[in-house]
């Protein structure tokens, strides 16, 4: 099902060296680039509202990520990479579209996209916003705020982490409001209850876009000696954000020219956190999952911590660093507290 644009915004297919996608295009073609990179289980159309709250010099643009969204069904996901798939898809992209450099604004899973664009082609990039960023470390299976593994297979991350029931539910197109549905996933975690979006119905066809499957979402997967069983396998965008598949931090701290980073969060997201509900451990903490081995062997992922520490060392490196934590807000702030990030977001990229 294809979703209407917002007035403001023009949508259309772009085929590129990589891909075969949608695209939407809002302001002035001849302004500053701002690509704007979607998360997990979202589409651009998430990112319509703010685009068009941008002022007036700015070029904006959002598209449809591999496994999401109206992107080509046949293009899957190599985990192995990372999201290194992703993040050529935004370069590819530019270079079709005839953009030498452009800020990129890159949320969740989107911020881990744009990680990897900095630690890639750090030229291209003339400022890095990281919105509720996945850890430069990946999603789940990791100790300790530098990053080490719990298990040498990073088991508890990667395909076999998501709940099947839900992918089932997101695989039927379910629209009811029932336990675990897409839609009560989205109310109740996409942004902080008793929030809803006036555009609900648009953003669940959204996240009901998304492509599943071994090679999309949730990905594939291997068994494991380690708790909870499972480790991951190779394809889909899971298996992209297991820490194993992960590039060195190192490349981070040496990249040069070093783009200006903002991170900005919301302090109520439980989405990325250092207890997340949607790692595997907290889980197996809380008793839900039996036979987890303890805080030692496995503790919840300390996802904030990490990026705390990457960002302080990114910043000893001489790369500048701004944060803002929004208040009383969920996982996705400029749909939640719109009026507070576009504040933000606008101010750091005028800076620049």
């Amino acid at each position: 099902m294809s979703i209407a644009t917002l007035p403001g915004i023009t949508g259309r297919r772009v085929t590129t060296a990589r891909i075969s996608t949608r695209v939407l295009f809002s302001g002035d073609e001849s302004g500053t680039p701002v690509i704007f990179v979607h998360g997990n289980l979202t589409s651009a159309t998430f990112w319509e509202e703010t685009m068009l709250a941008m002022p007036a010099g700015y070029h904006c643009v959002a598209l449809d990520q591999r496994g999401f969204g109206e992107s080509d069904p046949a293009a899957a996901l190599d985990g192995s990479r990372g999201l290194a798939d992703m993040s050529d898809d935004v370069l590819a992209l530019m270079d079709t579209l005839g953009i030498e450099k452009a800020h990129v604004v890159g949320h969740s899973m989107g911020g881990g996209v744009t990680w990897r664009l900095m630690m890639d082609a750090p030229e291209r990039l003339l400022c890095a916003s990281l919105v509720a960023p996945v850890s430069p470390f990946g999603f789940g299976g990791t100790k300790d705020a530098e990053g080490n593994l719990c298990a040498p297979d990073a088991a508890g991350s990667g395909g076999g982490v998501a709940n099947p029931q839900y992918t089932q539910l997101l695989k039927d197109g379910e629209r009811g409001d029932g336990e675990m549905t897409p839609r009560a996933v989205m109310n109740s975690f996409y942004w902080k209850p008793p929030y809803t979006s006036d555009r609900e119905e648009d953003l669940l066809t959204s996240v009901l876009q998304t492509h599943t499957g071994e090679q999309d979402y949730p990905g594939d997967f291997v068994a494991s000696e380690s708790w909870p069983g499972v480790a991951p396998g190779r394809w889909g965008v899971l298996n992209g954000m297991a820490p194993n598949n992960q590039p060195d931090i190192g490349k981070l701290y040496a990249i040069n020219p070093k783009p200006p980073v903002l991170w900005l969060r919301g302090d109520s997201d439980q989405v990325i956190a250092d207890e997340s509900f949607f790692d595997l451990a907290t889980f197996g903490k809380m008793g839900v999952i039996p036979g987890w081995p303890g805080e030692e062997v496995c503790p919840p992922q300390p996802m904030i911590a990490q990026i705390e520490l990457v960002l302080d060392n990114y910043a000893a490196a001489g790369g500048a660093v701004e944060r803002v934590v929004i208040a009383d807000c969920g996982h996705t702030p400029f749909i939640e507290k719109a009026a507070d990030f576009n504040r933000a977001l606008q101010a750091f990229l005028g800076a620049r």
